[in-house]
């Protein structure tokens, strides 16, 4: 199968110098959390950016078509509240303290206006199969348009990349990769599926998967890899071998705290 010809014609390699800043950085996991810092809080983040460090955070959707800086679903886990973060609106959600502390859950605007460039930003954009990603992803273009910084945005779902591809070629995307031990043939098409359908800048892969022949060869022709999420120093020496960039955080995090 003359898989690296397909890779180039569907899903070509970016100029190097579009993804260039990717490389060589350590980024804080849904921020530099721990303690009174929330993950995905503006304390997280404001910590990460003390010691020097990008940022990964996340976002959902809400019911009046905004971003907010969350990572699950459902609101129980982090707050006081219960139920899903899209049945309630963006000036609702940003009135719910984030694991009893003094943060609240950010608008990914407001977030944006914190960072003003001050350091490199992966925004993982987090759907659901049975709905439609087009709503968020343009709450987030409309959010990044116009910020001056480095910023990307990245998913599991390939359809974001696809949006991003077609409506906003000049943001950079990632496409979040997960083997999850399937390396059959199979397996290997469905991530080739997904690469094809995406047309990705870079991969953010799963650490537990590396090192990885289809990561390896996407790597080759150009495609920056970062992984996630690196917990220990045995896997961030794993990232150190196989990745371009570590997304950490606990024990992952270097000791000094600045970038590699």
């Amino acid at each position: 199968m003359p898989w690296a010809a397909l890779d180039g014609w569907l899903s070509p390699a970016p100029d190097p110098a579009r993804i260039g800043w990717l490389k060589g950085r350590d980024y804080a996991h849904r921020g530099l959390h721990g303690g009174e810092a929330p993950e995905n809080s503006l304390s997280a983040f404001s910590a990460a950016i003390s010691h020097g460090m990008g940022i990964e955070c996340d976002v959902q959707q809400t019911s009046d078509g905004r971003a907010m800086v969350f990572h699950d679903r459902d609101l129980d886990r982090l707050t006081g509240e219960s139920g899903p973060v899209a049945g309630r609106s963006a000036a609702a959600l940003a009135q719910i303290a984030l694991g009893g502390g003094n943060d609240r859950i950010p608008r990914l605007s407001d977030f944006l206006g914190m960072i003003r460039g001050q350091v490199p930003l992966l925004i993982e954009i987090k759907t659901r199969r049975e709905r439609r990603v087009a709503a968020l992803c343009l709450a987030v273009r409309r959010d990044v348009e116009g910020y001056r910084g480095p910023v990307a945005v990245m998913s599991f779902d390939p359809r974001v990349g696809g949006w991003f591809r077609r409506h906003a070629p000049h943001i950079v995307r990632g496409l979040v990769v997960t083997e999850e031990g399937a390396r059959t043939f199979s397996g290997s098409v469905r991530r080739r599926l997904a690469l094809w359908q995406a047309g990705p800048d870079f991969l953010a892969y799963d650490v537990r998967d590396l090192p990885s022949s289809f990561a390896a060869a996407q790597r080759r022709r150009g495609l920056p890899v970062l992984t996630w999420t690196v917990r220990s120093a045995a896997l961030r020496e794993r990232a150190m071998q196989c990745a371009d960039a570590p997304i950490v955080e606990g024990e992952g995090v270097a000791e000094n705290g600045k970038n590699l």
